[in-house]
């Protein structure tokens, strides 16, 4: 009996040395068990019927109620491609203008990254998890209180965005309010993004006079005007629109700037249901796509097949207070209905999910940041924005959430992918060998073996003991984990991911906070 025991016991060790071997080998991108880029398109809250009655209904009310405050380059543009501008000073907009301007729009575009191995293709129902708001806030976990977001906060969140394996991109998270100056503000903002990492990255401008400063900026970078336009690496994030179904003229002015600057824009349309939009979750997704369809006519008639992301982003209220409720059902439902309607024009398209109206990264935070997070996927959403880190409907960023998130983010694709039915994973041979003439269990079986790392994904922060090994190894706390990781990641990260000329050069011209 002592003999079978440690054969047993030598069995067990010997497989369980076999599994941590494998964990530790990297693996060929390929046959990892999530990657950037997985289709999702599962999940529909929409029927067909509804999406094309939201369609007519968009159509409707570009025809019949229109955009008010378009800028005056903006009128010209749109009036030259067809749009109808009224005595009551509003653009309409025709039923035939909008499907021109649709058969002109970009389909199937890629976002680029400085590193290609971190270009986002958006086409069909791909899925890409990424950062984005502007928060004035960071999120103290040790302290359990809020203070102002600086440039290093900003720097130190691109850094880890950089190693973190399942955050795609990085889109401007956090407001540098240790920069009173605006012009400069926009300057730290880009260096900080582009200095932490290598992905994607996706900013905004407070002034349409600061965007020749920052192109200055970013061919700097790039290595000049050229090689930026061959590979722009830099999105423009910009809410041309002040719902209801207002231009924001600065931002139209922006935008324009922009487009002639080869930047790829995020359209962003951000009505609130309940008080910037309707309250109908369903008339909410009309206003967004109204407004984007607008913003659709606006870039193809000043550059036709620009790169433009349809950025349909209604938010939720809470009706009993009017406060922003991003962590909510109903903005889950909003985010997935707005990937069938992205899918329905065949346009690349974002929005918001994984927002967590809780203060501090909890359970509460778990389950808002989780749900919203795997309904965006499943239904197909090309850039999900506001995916980690973010608490406090928008107001705070949190470092350890996004470590966290990491991990939560991993979980949500893998959901994304689905399970794999070929073959050779419903073939019975394991089983027979296994039930039959083997031990009568999997562990240590070469087909087990085999797909520990390319079926099955694992935690880099997250504790999967049995309460006897969690109390032996000292009752780690999740949250002082996500610290550990966060302060590890920070310590081995470079200062600066730009060639260390140019950012002498950087440094000689602007003003860097970070």
């Amino acid at each position: 009996m002592a003999e079978e025991c440690a054969v047993a016991a030598s069995r067990r060790s010997g497989g369980r040395a076999a599994r941590v071997a494998l964990r530790s080998a990297p693996l060929a991108e390929n046959i990892r068990p999530v990657r950037p880029g997985l289709s999702g398109g599962q999940y529909k809250p929409l029927t067909e019927a509804n999406v094309k009655r939201i369609h007519e209904a968009a159509l409707d009310a570009l025809e019949q109620i229109g955009l008010a405050n378009a800028p005056q380059s903006g009128v010209e543009i749109m009036t030259g491609a067809g749009a109808i501008l009224g005595e009551d000073g509003r653009l309409r907009f025709p039923r035939a203008l909008v499907e021109d301007m649709l058969a002109l729009a970009a389909r199937d575009i890629t976002l680029f990254a400085r590193d290609p191995k971190q270009d986002l293709e958006l086409s069909g129902t791909r899925v890409y998890y990424g950062t984005a708001g502007a928060a004035v806030h960071v999120v103290d976990v040790e302290k359990r209180e809020y203070r102002e977001s600086t440039a290093k906060d900003l720097l130190n969140a691109a850094q880890l965005v950089h190693r973190l394996d399942n955050v795609h991109f990085f889109q401007r998270a956090m407001v540098c309010r240790d920069v009173s100056d605006n012009f400069l503000m926009d300057i730290n903002t880009l260096y900080a993004c582009c200095a932490g990492t290598t992905k994607h990255v996706g900013t905004s401008f407070s002034d349409p006079s600061h965007v020749e400063g920052c192109f200055d900026l970013i061919h700097m970078i790039a290595g000049g005007e050229e090689q930026w336009r061959a590979r722009p690496f830099v999105s423009n994030s910009n809410c041309f629109v002040v719902p209801p179904m207002k231009f924001a003229e600065e931002s139209c002015i922006t935008m324009e700037k922009c487009i002639r600057g080869g930047m790829p824009i995020l359209l962003l349309s951000a009505g609130q249901a309940g008080a910037t939009a309707p309250a109908p979750l369903a008339t909410a997704i009309v206003q967004a796509v109204a407004e984007c369809l607008a913003g659709v006519v606006y870039v193809n008639a000043l550059s036709p097949g620009h790169p433009a992301v349809f950025g349909t982003w209604p938010f939720v209220s809470d009706l009993r207070t009017g406060a922003m409720s991003g962590g909510s059902g109903e903005q889950a439902l909003l985010s997935a209905g707005c990937a069938q309607m992205h899918q329905f024009y065949r346009l690349p398209g974002g929005a918001a999910a994984g927002i967590a109206d809780a203060k501090l990264p909890d359970m509460q935070a778990g389950w808002e940041q989780a749900i919203s997070n795997v309904m965006a996927g499943l239904s197909g959403l090309n850039m999900v924005y506001e995916s980690v880190g973010m608490h406090a409907s928008l107001l705070g960023f949190c470092l350890e959430s996004l470590v966290l998130g990491d991990d939560m983010l991993g979980q949500v694709q893998r959901c994304i992918r689905g399970i794999d039915v070929t073959e050779d994973t419903v073939s019975l041979e394991t089983m027979r060998s296994v039930c039959l003439d083997g031990p009568g269990h999997y562990l240590g079986h070469p087909q087990t073996l085999g797909l520990m790392q390319t079926e099955y994904i694992y935690p880099a922060v997250a504790d999967r003991t049995s309460p006897k090994e969690w109390v032996e190894i000292g009752r780690p706390d999740l949250v002082a984990r996500a610290i550990e990781r966060k302060n590890r990641i920070l310590a081995e990260a470079a200062p600066s991911l730009i060639a260390p000329e140019v950012d002498r050069s950087i440094r000689e011209r602007f003003g860097i906070y970070c």
